[in-house]
């Protein structure tokens, strides 16, 4: 990445946590419901994508280009096979496996247009989508920031790392839905699990860690963390060599080619 990409991916991020966060930074005695920032919604997308045009521009070639279609359309296949299914989802395997190889604005690239196409074929378009491509970009991201690891030391990192990622997924999804639900009641629970916009930022947090640990924490994450760990355990090593195998030839520079140019254009002598 440049470091004017790295800057604009840092500016969205921020405000992509800000679109996440923001009621809980609300305290309002006198509001009985939470409005979305409806600006922020529009923004959302509009700055996921001005981080995908300049990410394009700043370094990937028509070959890296090629392969991020390839592996987003295989992303959008293993999204569609497992669905989500009880907290079953391959899709972040891939995007951990390319994002280690080729490095985190890649990362950040795929995990946004795997999400956005899997939704497209499995017809999971809403107003959720472009938290959904952002959260799993950040996966992408971090993947490719993780330090150096080899042969099952490199497994194992990747493995525990998909562990983390898909609860934090969860998490931040839930924090994005939570706030605009009305009246949250759980069988067998009496306690009152909604956002309160008139409650502090403590306690609307200690609500919060309730309402995820109840509702998908222990269920649909600890499913989706299982599945990727298992998928990085059983198939890492045997889909980090062909990924490393196609960035070797993906980053071959025209110094390189031109330098043999220049040698079979020398001239003989006698």
């Amino acid at each position: 990445m440049t470091s004017r990409s790295a800057l604009i991916l840092a500016i969205a991020s921020l405000i992509g946590l800000i679109t996440l966060v923001w009621p809980l930074l609300l305290n309002d005695p006198t509001s009985t419901r939470v409005q979305p920032p409806f600006v922020f919604l529009a923004l959302l997308p509009v700055v996921v994508a001005v981080v995908l045009a300049e990410l394009a521009q700043g370094g990937l070639d028509p070959r890296v280009l090629a392969i991020l279609g390839v592996l987003t359309a295989i992303d959008a296949v293993l999204r569609g096979i497992s669905a989500g299914t009880g907290g079953v989802e391959l899709v972040f395997f891939l995007i951990i496996l390319a994002g280690r190889v080729y490095g985190p604005a890649f990362g950040f690239v795929l995990g946004c247009t795997s999400l956005f196409v899997s939704a497209l074929v499995t017809a999971g378009v809403g107003p959720w989508l472009p938290y959904q491509m952002l959260c799993s970009a950040w996966i992408g991201l971090g993947a490719g920031l993780l330090p150096r690891a080899h042969g099952r030391a490199e497994i194992a990192l990747l493995a525990a790392y998909g562990v983390v990622v898909s609860y934090l997924y969860g998490l931040l999804l839930n924090l994005q839905g939570w706030p605009l639900l009305a009246g949250v009641a759980i069988p067998g629970h009496h306690e009152q699990l909604a956002f309160d916009p008139a409650a502090s930022l403590g306690e609307n947090l200690v609500v919060f860690v309730k309402y995820t640990l109840i509702t998908s924490t222990t269920s649909y994450d600890t499913m989706r963390a299982i599945t990727t760990a298992v998928a990085i355990t059983l198939l890492g090593a045997a889909v980090l060599t062909p990924l490393r195998r196609a960035a070797r030839r993906a980053t071959v520079t025209g110094s390189v080619s031109g330098r043999a140019t220049e040698a079979v254009d020398v001239p003989s002598v006698g």
